[in-house]
């Protein structure tokens, strides 16, 4: 017996669905976001899925050495880290359903098992789990996502892993459904692969690209478009082999080499005509904005442009691997950008600044204070542990008494609380709960343990998401960088808080909370009077930084350290 289609969306909705063959992290996430940005310049409103096979559910509870950063978005849902890509090329908020993953499928099939939704059948991965997914993306894709409310014409979906893997299959074979459910005039497939160089004349091989063609195929999916990953541009014979290897047309097979900048990847693959393609395969007419389109290529050549320096000394425990920090690297880009700067991370392992080192490794410990002492601005990113702490409380200090411009983001504001209880306030040992093993031991609590969080499960039990912030002051610098609005709309992610019982001794001695909570209590936002920039944030305001957009917090740091803030 047939089994029932499910009617269509509000809309016709069309969808583009990218693949990745080979091995992971070629950029599937980039070229799907590439994508919408040219789907976008015809007109079209665009929004994005991103599937991932493990069996968590959601990227909460991982970490950053695992999987990157963690990205959390308005509703609070904790996700992938290319929705991050997506919601900064598309400029969409997306929600925690537009993070699809193994642990939340099978989550739901349970929960109407044990409802008794399957009237007695026996549950299997097909249909039951294949039909979850195939409905997950439909109902899902026409969430408004771009703040007009209206649903959108378009949803780019990026199945993560490679083709092959064991946890992906269902998923495929989901999408491979899917094609047929929706109608295929209205899916374009597009194939992401590797093409190596071997040897000394440094040869172009297909090989790779062929076998995992030909595998997404024997599973029921044809790519119309084949995105290849290389150091260089394919060559025409290159292309012309895989064309015939492969079963598409050689203007299908694209290069997607190596580029001066992340934002001119649009603008290579609308050269190479990945834009009429696509508008062809799901039957849409090319009425381009070229205004748009147009917009972003001035963004991209212009950030080629950028000439002047300014260094800006990233202090954190996570540095030997940047996506841990992405959104904070491109919230610091979005910020150079704007003040017409060439940014340059100098990247410092808090641990290296700790005066300990001193005895085990003086050459770090050096190493690491010579590039401090050289940074135009600091920045104390977001973390959890007590791994490099006092590390970063000296670089807070170092910030405070030498006048050197200074953004804190969640434990970055914790940190420059504890830096200033101590040597201000002279509250020997203040600290936080989080870095002690007894915190009824601490005599000088600092920061404290947010009362209403639950201290068993860990996924999903912090403040999460967007929060209002009233600010409590007439006038300071982090209010005129928000244009001086009167509260500002940030997302969260933290289980720890200043102690509300300091909160008066420390605005007495000048380090000032200028944003609190809707209850006058919680503190959010820190700055320091007679100070050229010393601003902390207890949210993390890099999540809503966009291109031509930038973070205020960010955008401030960045005015400082080019001493261009007033």
């Amino acid at each position: 017996m047939p089994r029932k289609i499910a009617p269509y969306p509000v809309v016709i909705m069309k969808y583009v669905i990218v693949t990745g063959g080979v091995l992971s992290g070629l950029g599937k996430g980039i070229t799907a976001s590439s994508i919408g940005v040219l789907m976008k310049s015809v007109g079209m409103k665009v929004t994005s899925i991103k599937i991932d096979p493990y069996l968590n559910s959601d990227a909460g509870t991982m970490s950053p050495f695992e999987h990157g950063e963690v990205f959390v978005l308005d509703d609070g849902g904790e996700a992938d880290l290319d929705l991050g890509n997506y919601e900064r090329f598309l400029d969409v908020s997306l929600t925690r359903d537009h993070n699809l993953t193994t642990g939340k499928v099978y989550s739901a099939v349970i929960e109407r098992e044990r409802r008794g939704d399957y009237l007695g059948k026996t549950v299997q991965v097909i249909p039951h789990i294949t039909d979850e997914i195939q409905d997950w993306i439909e109902r899902v894709s026409i969430i408004p996502t771009n703040g007009s409310g209206d649903p959108p014409d378009a949803c780019v979906i990026e199945l993560g892993g490679t083709v092959g893997d064991i946890e992906s299959s269902p998923f495929v074979e989901a999408l491979r459904q899917f094609q047929f459910r929706v109608g295929r005039e209205n899916v374009c497939f597009v194939h992401v692969s590797l093409v190596p160089v071997m040897g000394p004349v440094g040869e172009q091989k297909t090989k790779p690209t062929q076998h995992t063609v030909k595998e997404l195929r024997g599973l029921g999916i044809t790519p119309d478009l084949i995105v290849c990953r290389s150091k260089d541009p394919l060559h025409d014979e290159v292309k012309e082999k895989l064309a015939a290897f492969c079963h598409v047309e050689p203007r299908a097979v694209i290069s997607a080499h190596d580029v001066s900048n992340l934002y001119q990847i649009p603008i290579s693959f609308e050269r190479q005509g990945v834009r009429s393609m696509i508008a062809e395969c799901i039957g849409v007419e090319e009425s381009d904005h070229d205004e748009y389109l147009e917009e972003w290529r001035e963004m991209a050549d212009r950030v080629d442009g950028l000439e002047e320096e300014v260094k800006i000394a990233m202090v954190g425990k996570y540095t030997g691997l940047s996506d841990s920090y992405l959104s904070v690297i491109k919230a610091l880009q979005h910020s150079a950008i704007e003040v017409d700067r060439k940014l340059v991370i100098d990247w410092i392992e808090s641990t290296d600044l700790d005066s300990s080192m001193l005895e085990s490794d003086e050459d770090s410990y050096n190493a690491a204070w010579e590039k401090l002492k050289l940074a135009d601005g600091i920045l104390v990113p977001g973390g959890f542990g007590n791994r490099g702490v006092e590390g970063k409380v000296e670089a807070a200090r170092y910030a405070r008494e030498n006048n050197v411009p200074y953004l804190g983001i969640c434990l970055g504001l914790q940190i420059a609380t504890i830096e200033f209880c101590r040597n201000v306030l002279n509250l020997e040992g203040a600290n936080s709960e989080e870095f002690v093993e007894d915190p009824g031991d601490l005599e000088h609590p600092a920061v404290v343990f947010m009362p209403e969080i639950s201290k068993t499960h860990m996924g999903g039990t912090m403040r999460l998401g967007a929060k209002i912030t009233p600010f409590v002051v007439d006038d300071c610098k982090i209010k005129r960088l928000y244009g001086g609005l009167d509260a500002v709309s940030e997302r969260h992610r933290h289980r720890y808080e200043v102690n509300p019982d300091l909160i008066d001794r420390i605005e007495e001695a000048g380090l000032m909370y200028v944003g609190k909570d809707d209850t006058g209590q919680r503190c959010e936002i820190m700055e320091l009077m007679d100070h050229p920039y010393f601003v902390g944030t207890q949210y993390h305001p890099e999540f809503k930084s966009r291109p031509g957009r930038p973070s205020p917090p960010f955008l401030g740091l960045l005015r400082a350290a080019s001493g261009l803030f007033e």
